[in-house]
């Protein structure tokens, strides 16, 4: 059992490691407490979870394999939910993987093997970049793009204070293009962010559901829209004129 209890002193920057290899876990732990941060470590994604609530933490440090999650898809879900700066760690050398982890709201990405001192590097440049007074979960807020309001606390969006009937993957369709309006998601991308699936067949799903969740933005005056990037995926464009 992972020991999550930091040892650093009190008033320093918080991290939370979320790896399920003890051995990096520890290393990290130590190093990182040298250098005077207090330091939490999970072995797995549902105690990083109870732990993003517990500490809010300034600094997550998430590696992408983990035995009950997908790091990128725990990435892309805690994204709306909190802002704090993650760190990805992967042992995949794949470009795509470092492409889609950005995309999906890492502030930066750390391929293994290591170089501890690069880590703690990268570690000390995302927390200079970092907002200093922001707050950390944005459970209760609400994202707005043009008259489209998403809220992730109520499950709900309204376009113009009328409420789209969608669902539950629809919604999360929704709330991660709100997140980010005007970039582009490949079909692969949304789909590696709802179900944790890189497979075609799967990813292909995503066409059946922009389809229906396009035509609700339709029916609704003033409503965003969601273009098709051909031969790419889409986007939700914040003027509905676009």
């Amino acid at each position: 059992m992972i020991d999550t209890q930091p040892t650093a002193a009190v008033g320093s920057k918080k991290v939370l490691v979320v790896e399920d290899d003890e051995t990096i876990g520890r290393v990290l732990v130590d190093v990182l407490e040298g250098e005077n941060y207090r330091v939490w470590l999970a072995g797995t994604g549902a105690e990083g979870e109870r732990l993003l609530n517990e500490v809010q933490p300034d600094l997550l440090i998430l590696d992408i394999m983990l035995p009950d999650a997908d790091g990128l898809v725990f990435c892309a879900q805690l994204r709306p939910r909190y802002q704090v700066p993650v760190i990805l760690l992967s042992a995949s050398q794949r470009q795509a993987d470092r492409v889609l982890g950005l995309k999906l709201g890492a502030d930066d990405y750390v391929s293994k093997p290591f170089d501890i001192h690069e880590l703690v590097a990268r570690v000390e440049a995302v927390l200079r970049r970092a907002p200093h007074e922001a707050p950390r979960t944005t459970s209760q807020e609400a994202q707005t793009v043009g008259a489209l309001t998403v809220d992730r606390a109520r499950r709900q969006a309204t376009v113009s204070g009328q409420q789209l009937d969608l669902t539950p993957t629809e919604f999360q369709i929704l709330s991660l293009m709100a997140n980010r309006p005007g970039e582009v998601f490949s079909r692969q991308e949304l789909a590696q962010a709802l179900w944790g699936q890189r497979d075609m067949s799967r990813s292909r799903a995503i066409d059946v559901h922009i389809r229906r969740l396009r035509q609700k933005l339709e029916d609704a005056p003033q409503s965003p829209t969601i273009s098709t990037v051909w031969g790419y995926g889409y986007k939700l464009d914040a003027d509905p004129a676009a």
